[in-house]
């Protein structure tokens, strides 16, 4: 085999590495968290408070559907979010609005790992054509990131 082709298939298959797991996640940022469904809830909190973040809530999405009759495994809805960031991207689209607040959804699979999952503001970005706010973005990824980091033992 050539040594160009070599480089070639080797090119691409870094590629697929990189492009197929932010395929198949359709806009979706998982973080493995090292606590408890109560206490990843509470750190996010706790961090969003302390960065003067406007905290709307946490929905017990287990809670609601045990309620209902289904078995759902520990799952919670936290909300927050900085209205004068995130409104930004509303008056740039007001179809963003279906992304904001800011919602991290902590759950527990049946191993009884935890996790974090989020929107990706770039993909919100995609999602709804919205050109002209990189910066606010950007600030908004920095946010979410600086947040869930909160629920890694460090």
């Amino acid at each position: 085999m050539t040594s160009y082709l070599k480089t070639s298939i080797a090119g691409a298959a870094m590629l697929m590495a990189i492009v197929v797991p932010a395929a198949a996640s359709d806009g979706v940022v998982t973080v493995k968290s090292d606590y408890s469904i109560a206490e990843t809830v509470a750190r996010i909190k706790k961090d969003v408070l302390k960065k003067g973040i406007k905290f709307f809530g946490v929905i017990d999405q287990a809670s609601l559907g045990q309620n209902a009759g289904n078995d759902v495994r520990p799952s919670r809805l936290v909300m927050f979010g900085n209205p004068a960031l995130g409104t930004t991207f509303i008056t740039s689209n007001p179809e963003a609005g279906l992304d904001w607040p800011v919602r991290v959804l902590v759950y527990q699979t049946a191993e009884g790992s935890v996790y974090a999952a989020y929107s990706d503001f770039d993909w919100i970005a995609k999602r709804h054509g919205i050109t002209d706010r990189a910066p606010q973005f950007r600030m908004a990824t920095e946010v979410i990131q600086s947040v869930t980091s909160t629920i890694r033992k460090n």
